[in-house]
């Protein structure tokens, strides 16, 4: 079958994979020159089964309030005159109910572990190197609030089956020698042990390599402006360099994917939340950690990628501005830096992008009312988690395939109003 997908980010260029492998004509196409430079190209770099979860969780309306006092909070709404917004924020503070965020959570740990095997699958296939480390994740409180809210994690865990440990402060730090430095302020450690961390950017672009070895056409710096439909299926779509065809379509667009839904009468309730992050030259430096961590308090991800430390943080829900925020970025940098002071963060390359979350954080996978499109789109800040596990999904559905994997509660429906 002739499949065009639409988007060449990390979800895109997995779900290019693995149709070719089934041995499918696909092109790819997307706007940018290469792969990945978009939401993946510097994102937490942490593959993240067991630490995912949803931002709609019961406290966070209080919380927000709080935040919007603070100018280092690290969830920021900036409303603006734009009713997608606030539908989307609607929707979310819908979310944070405690029957609902339970459910997602467990959905979301589920599909995590799935996409992680699927990865596992991927990695055997191509034996790609992307500065991959599989240490686990330690996830650091630091203040009486976030030691309390713990427990109810771990109690998620423990019943979806996830590893997970609780660890006295002295093995985290012989787990991760470079928390000496901070010993005195950290109040719990819970070790995730079976959670990854690799450079989203260098895994996409060899893969991408791979697909053009498989015969994958990729149409760089093509801006998909609109859609050709007869009788209510695609025929093309139309780029300013002229029309693709295809027989089927998959949309793979992140941020980008509401508006061209909305050219096909679909209501796509994905919304751009734009994320921080700064990577620091650190050579083989023993001062930073290898051990990926996640510092609660501040919902600051940081992971060794070779030379380079990444941290990742803050949620800013202001539409698709694009705006490099300096003092954001910085209090991204500081966050991390903190627990770790010997380490010179003059040197760090500063980085935002646009994440696409649902209300709920869980993706939007499978088929729509058109009749020839895939939905594969709203993975928020878990693409990298979620991405060999959606390309799978798509993959078995374009193949008549029954999913390995539930798609309850991660379909288009699940938003009908």
């Amino acid at each position: 079958m002739r499949i065009t997908v639409l988007g060449a980010g990390i979800i895109g260029i997995t779900t290019a994979y693995r149709l070719a492998r089934d041995g499918h004509r696909v092109t790819v196409i997307d706007r940018q020159p290469g792969p990945a430079l978009e939401a993946s190209f510097a994102n937490a770099a942490q593959i993240a089964a067991a630490l995912s979860g949803p931002w709609a969780a019961p406290g966070v309306p209080g919380q927000i309030l709080h935040w919007m006092r603070r100018t280092d909070s690290p969830m920021r709404f900036r409303l603006k005159a734009d009713p997608a917004q606030w539908l989307w924020s609607l929707r979310f503070l819908a979310e944070c109910r405690r029957d609902r965020f339970e459910t997602t959570f467990r959905r979301m740990l589920d599909f995590g572990r799935y996409s992680q095997r699927m990865l596992a699958g991927v990695k055997q296939e191509t034996g790609l190197a992307y500065d991959q480390l599989e240490k686990g994740i330690l996830k650091l409180c630091t203040t009486p609030e976030t030691v309390a809210e713990l427990a109810d994690f771990e109690a998620i865990l423990r019943r979806s089956d996830i590893p997970a440990q609780r660890i006295p402060i002295d093995e985290a730090i012989a787990l991760e020698p470079a928390l000496e430095a901070s010993h005195d302020r950290l109040a719990a450690c819970l070790h995730l042990p079976t959670d990854e961390t690799g450079d989203a950017h260098l895994f996409a672009r060899g893969l991408a390599e791979r697909c053009e070895a498989l015969g994958v056409d990729f149409r760089y710096g093509h801006d998909i402006r609109d859609v050709e439909l007869h009788k209510g299926e695609i025929l093309s779509v139309r780029t300013h360099k002229g029309e693709i065809d295809g027989e089927l379509f998959v949309l793979a667009l992140g941020s980008h994917s509401p508006r061209l839904a909305r050219k096909l009468g679909l209501s796509l309730p994905v919304y751009p939340v734009k994320g921080y992050s700064a990577t620091v030259p650190v050579g083989t430096s023993n001062s930073a950690p290898q051990v990926s961590l996640y510092i609660a308090e501040k919902k600051v991800a940081m992971s060794r990628l070779g030379g380079r430390l990444r941290i990742a943080g803050m949620a800013d829900i202001a539409g698709y501005d694009l705006n490099l925020e300096q003092a954001r970025a910085r209090q991204v940098l500081e966050s991390g830096l903190s627990l770790f002071p010997d380490i010179d963060g003059k040197e760090a390359e500063f980085w935002c992008g646009l994440r696409p979350l649902t209300p709920d954080g869980l993706p939007v996978l499978g088929s729509c009312r058109v009749p020839n499109l895939l939905l594969n789109t709203g993975h928020g800040t878990y693409g990298w988690t979620y991405a060999c596990g959606s390309a799978q999904v798509i993959a078995d559905l374009a193949a008549g395939r029954t999913p390995d994997h539930d798609l309850s509660g991660m379909t288009i429906s699940r938003f009908s109003l």
